[in-house]
């Protein structure tokens, strides 16, 4: 008896228990997963328990956001497509909901201003959390590379512009504020930083790196993470960062988008990988596959680099993103899977939680679960890593925005300021003979020529939305900006990009005579218009055989076999010099170009990639003295594309030259003139055993006429090594600002991070042995240089 009353004492208690919180739920009418006080990983499990196979399928399935919403006027509201998706594929994330370009058909008439943007979201929101089973609000991607990808945002230089800033903190602020505009506009996750090195500039998406070093992609891709993400994404201005494009994108064979890559494992890890590795340090929460192989191994498909990479050794907590269609191109493109089923398996199996494109997994990956490829712990680990994102970000509470702050918020006066900062810091000055450069604002007359003069898409770079015109400050516009009534500007276009049909030479020789001085701008064009096609990722279409010739030869899909001046440019730029006035070439422009001749023969040269919306006034900035410019390649310029590849840190032995010319590049990573001059003196290195650390310490002075920063940099090479390694290293580098004749003493300290090396026993170690230090002011112009020996065991080294 004494045991069926403690049975039934027991049977009570857990009743009492159970009724409890079932009566707590009921009470409130909130299911667990609802409930923002529990534990985010315990709402992951309750939600989980409560989904469908499609359910799940459906939160880890991105398609296309654009269509999503229909506009009327001032209305916007969700579409039929939406719905549709929303009740047949139980969608949980979309993709590029905001953008407009040419490819998604988004103007400034049918696509959506900041305010609008705003209702749209939250309109896609309320519904699908209004007409779901389970409420489960929308994850939204946007694309984040150097602005929001959408109607209205602040537009700055593109990547390889940001690099050239050498200023991490400058561009960690860039970020910050890219972060807040997407986030304002109901924008969660931003598609960026692009981390691919750009060893192959005739690869048409190097404007969209850091450059070909791997030690100034890590900092720049540190700073992105940390102004994209803050330190609370809850905080209703930060979204997530995406690292693209995982791994070694930006070296295929050729210079071919999506080609096949030739690396060895050591490359992978010495040069390719650790740009990730410290974003990932930095808290990244996103990364996205590439399209290419690696060794036969596709990238979206590649077990190694998402689980045993990324995961295991990086203990990465995010989410991993395909790019577009690069689960489908596992059949159509690497021919590795038979149809999309398998695709889809071979993808979630390897640990790719999302599709983004709505078709790769869909369908194809509850086809794989049923003839069981994919086991529903394999599924529920994927979903699990996207909720957990919208758990953290707050949008089960709170998954809408404000449409007045948007329209209040998004680039705003302090915005364009900025965007005008990260400009000038990234323009380059390549050549200033006879101090050319800065020009007098009392000049009377003033020729501004060429197809990049005032061209504001030719300005703006891949990856932009469309823009109202006085929203973008052209060069012509900013030299209107910088000069006063009294002096005569005369503009002519000159010739095309790549159109030779409708140039106009000969107005242009006419107007450089009758001038003071010319300023010339010429380049490249990554400006898409409503005329080219575009492949199911988005990649532009090339037609080599048009009449009428668009601009675009650079950008995603435009991969070049030459890096030719294009068109007429070349030809309008030696009619000019002919002239005999004082000219500066202004180069606008994605990629390394040719610039021999000019280099020879123009004066002064002055590169400011794409510099965004505010490149006018910046570059005007630098030609009359009002900024000195102290901006620094990031990729190096090649004298012929015979030469390549020509980046700084190739690997012993030293090239040696061609029969035709020699193996040394046009101008070398780093590289970049001022109008002042620095004096580098008193060279200090300590190597401390104990710590164990290299303290580093100079004299930097000032020492001409002009107020201005120089970009530090210390390299660093062993004596021996246990493998082959390049003949010097980027290690460190400092922007400082000084004025006229002013010094300043300047610190570094090398770590273990800076000194170890991938081994021959595939593990990173400080190897004992002779380092010598390079401080330079690029990479082929060492300024002061020293020694010091590392001894067995004085670093502990942990793997």
């Amino acid at each position: 008896m004494k045991k069926n009353i403690k049975t039934i004492f027991c049977l009570v208690s857990v009743i009492s228990i159970f009724n409890t919180k079932v009566f707590a739920q009921s009470k409130t009418n909130i299911p667990l997963y609802k409930n923002s006080k529990m534990p985010v990983e315990s709402r992951i499990k309750d939600l989980l328990s409560r989904m469908t196979v499609e359910e799940k399928v459906g939160q880890i399935s991105m398609p296309l956001g654009w269509p999503m919403y229909s506009k009327s006027g001032d209305n916007v509201e969700v579409s039929e497509t939406f719905k549709k998706s929303l009740r047949e594929e139980y969608t949980g994330m979309l993709w590029a909901t905001l953008r407009a370009d040419p490819w998604t058909k988004k103007t400034l008439v049918t696509g959506l201003n900041p305010e609008l943007a705003a209702k749209a979201t939250n309109a896609i929101q309320k519904y699908a959390v209004e007409n779901t089973r389970l409420g489960i609000p929308i994850l939204l991607s946007e694309e984040c590379p150097h602005g929001h990808m959408a109607i209205g945002t602040t537009v700055f230089p593109t990547s390889i512009g940001q690099g050239s800033t050498f200023n991490p903190e400058l561009i960690k602020k860039m970020a910050t504020v890219i972060a807040e505009e997407t986030r304002l506009q109901g924008g969660h996750v931003g598609y960026g930083p692009v981390l691919d090195l750009a060893r192959e500039p005739r690869w048409s998406r190097v404007e969209e790196t850091y450059g070909e070093d791997h030690v100034l992609n890590s900092r720049m891709g540190e700073a992105m993470v940390q102004g994209f993400q803050g330190n609370n994404l809850k905080s209703g201005v930060n979204v997530v960062a995406t690292l693209k494009h995982f791994a070694a994108y930006g070296a295929p064979e050729g210079g071919h988008n999506g080609g096949s890559i030739n690396v060895g494992l050591r490359s992978l890890n010495q040069f390719y990988l650790p740009p990730f590795k410290a974003s990932v340090k930095a808290g990244a929460l996103s990364v996205m596959t590439a399209y290419n192989s690696i060794d036969g191994i596709p990238c979206s498909s590649n077990e190694f680099l998402l689980n045993d990479l990324l995961r295991k050794e990086w203990n990465f907590k995010g989410f991993v993103v395909s790019d577009l269609n690069s689960i489908s191109g596992l059949k159509a493109n690497h021919h590795i899977a038979d149809n999309a089923a398998e695709a889809a398996a071979l993808s979630i199996n390897a640990g790719l939680d999302a599709d983004l494109s709505g078709i790769g997994y869909g369908k194809a990956l509850r086809d794989a679960i049923k003839a069981g490829k994919v086991s529903i712990k394999t599924l529920d680990t994927a979903v699990s890593r996207v909720l957990r994102i919208k758990f953290n970000m707050g949008l089960f509470e709170n998954p809408y925005v404000n449409p007045e702050t948007a329209k209040l918020k998004v680039r705003d006066t302090q915005k364009i300021a900025l965007a005008r900062q990260v400009a000038r810091e990234s323009i380059i000055l390549l050549k200033n003979q006879h101090q050319t450069l800065p020009l007098s604002k009392t000049l009377k007359n003033i020729a501004v020529i060429g197809p990049n003069a005032d061209n504001i898409y030719n300005q703006i770079g891949d990856y932009t939305a469309p823009q109202q015109e006085e929203n973008i400050v052209t060069v012509l516009k900013g030299i209107k900006n910088k000069l006063s009534a009294e002096t005569k500007i005369n503009y002519v276009k000159g010739c095309g990009i790549r159109d030779t049909s409708s140039g106009n030479i000969d107005e242009a020789v006419s107007i450089a005579k009758k001038s003071d001085a010319v300023v010339i701008v010429l380049g490249g064009s990554s400006a898409r218009d409503f005329k080219t096609e575009y492949i199911e990722t988005g990649a532009a279409k090339i037609k080599t055989a048009d009449k009428a010739l668009s601009d675009m030869e650079s950008g995603e899909g435009y991969d070049r076999s030459t890096l030719d001046l294009l068109g007429d440019q070349l030809k309008l730029l030696k009619a000019v010099v002919k002239t005999g006035k004082p000219v500066v070439l202004v180069l606008i422009k994605g990629r390394p170009l040719n610039l021999n001749w000019a280099s020879e023969n123009v004066p002064a040269i002055i590169d400011a990639w794409y510099p965004g919306q505010e490149g006018g006034n910046a570059i005007a900035d630098v030609i009359f003295g009002d900024y000195n410019p102290a901006g620094r390649l990031p990729i190096s310029v090649p004298k012929s594309v015979g030469q390549l590849p020509v980046y700084y840190n190739a690997r012993f032995p030293e090239k040696h030259d061609y029969l035709e010319i020699d193996a040394k590049p046009l101008y070398s990573f780093g590289y970049g003139l001022s109008y002042t001059t620095f004096d580098y003196q008193n060279l200090k290195i300590e190597y401390k055993a104990d710590k164990p650390i290299v303290n580093v310490s100079f004299d930097l002075k000032n020492s001409g006429s002009f107020d201005g920063e120089e970009v530090v940099q210390l390299y660093l090479k062993s004596k021996t090594s246990s493998v082959v390694l390049p003949s010097k290293q980027l290690k460190q580098f400092r922007r400082i600002f000084l004025k006229a004749g002013e010094q300043k003493t300047l610190n570094f300290i090398l770590n273990k991070d800076d000194l170890e090396i991938y081994n021959n026993k595939m593990k990173w170690v400080v190897e004992p042995g002779t380092y010598q230090l390079m401080v330079s002011s690029s990479s082929d112009n060492i300024r002061l240089e020293g020694q010091f020996v590392i001894n067995k065991n004085s670093f502990s080294v942990e793997n």
